[in-house]
């Protein structure tokens, strides 16, 4: 069956078409794209702004085109952090019901942990034993740990690199007193969910999904996404940690000269690489592997294990 995933993220708003069947990989036929920006789209009380309203309809209406066009027979719709901590939240989601006929449906924090733990999993296999993941999105970062394809423990928080940026980082680069107080911040929430996640166990493996770390990734050295998604990426703790300073004693358009790095993200890295570093230090982790599946092929693979075999 053909598929189409529409993604309304913190940052990007994806449709992306696959070929889906069960008991098999989801291979992605089609991607349709752009960079939004929902949770930077907010009034001074948080609420999502009318014009980001606009758009996303918009992008929303193309992209039922996109997916008729390629022979797409069912839409799987679905929204996340920017969504759902706006306190306008339900009046977009109606708002955009009754101009585009879709509903979309908005994952809990935990749901994005869970959904993308399944990716993970399947990705790796069994032999990677107890797994644990990392995701850091626009809006929070989830964390998760488990044995089977359901993790025993999956938490979400309020750390995602759009929003802290928003919070903390009102300078180009960013002053240090800034980004002492966010990494403050940043190391008092994750360090308070420490003991709760490790609590049955050490992982035997830990892994990262998302654009932030990839990018982290690429500017410490790993292969191009340009060499596929089967070559081994690493992210090694000391490396990042030379490179968080670094990030910050540069503008947003230095950053985005990096390889790897796109100017719409730009902006966000430093937040994102605090969020990196304070997780893998605090967690310790000397190294994460990337996985090129995350919440979007978790939403597919839960889709595919609901039908007949």
């Amino acid at each position: 069956m053909r598929l189409g995933v529409l993604d309304i993220g913190s940052n990007t708003v994806h449709l992306l078409v696959v070929d889906a069947r069960h008991g098999g990989p989801p291979v992605p036929a089609r991607s349709h794209k752009i960079e939004l920006r929902l949770s930077e789209n907010l009034d001074e009380e948080g609420l999502i702004l009318g014009d980001a309203v606009d758009r996303l309809s918009g992008f929303i209406e193309s992209s039922l085109l996109v997916a008729e066009d390629t022979g797409v027979t069912e839409i799987l719709a679905f929204a996340t952090s920017a969504m759902r901590e706006a306190p306008n939240g339900e009046e977009v989601l109606d708002t955009i019901e009754r101009r585009t006929g879709v509903r979309l449906s908005v994952l809990t924090g935990d749901d994005e942990a869970r959904l993308t733990f399944l990716a993970v999993r399947r990705w790796f296999g069994w032999s990677s034993g107890r797994l644990l993941v990392f995701d850091i999105g626009g809006g929070s970062l989830e964390m998760a740990i488990g044995m089977d394809e359901e993790p025993d423990i999956a938490v979400s928080r309020r750390l995602g690199a759009a929003w802290l940026t928003r919070q903390h980082l009102r300078s180009d680069p960013p002053t240090v007193a800034e980004v002492r107080e966010m990494r403050r911040a940043v190391r008092a929430e994750i360090a308070d969910v420490v003991a709760t996640v490790t609590r049955l166990g050490a992982p035997e493996l830990t892994v990262a999904t998302s654009k932030t770390f990839r990018q982290l990734a690429r500017i410490a050295g790993a292969a191009p996404s340009s060499d596929g998604p089967y070559v081994r990426r690493i992210l090694r703790r000391d490396e990042l940690a030379a490179w968080v300073p670094r990030l910050s004693k540069i503008s947003s358009a230095e950053r985005a000269e990096l390889p790897g790095v796109s100017p719409g993200r730009a902006g966000q890295l430093v937040a994102g690489a605090v969020v990196a570093e304070a997780a893998m230090d605090l967690f310790g982790v000397d190294e994460l592997l990337i996985c090129p599946w995350a919440l979007r092929e978790g939403i597919i693979l839960r889709r595919l294990d609901g039908l007949d075999e």
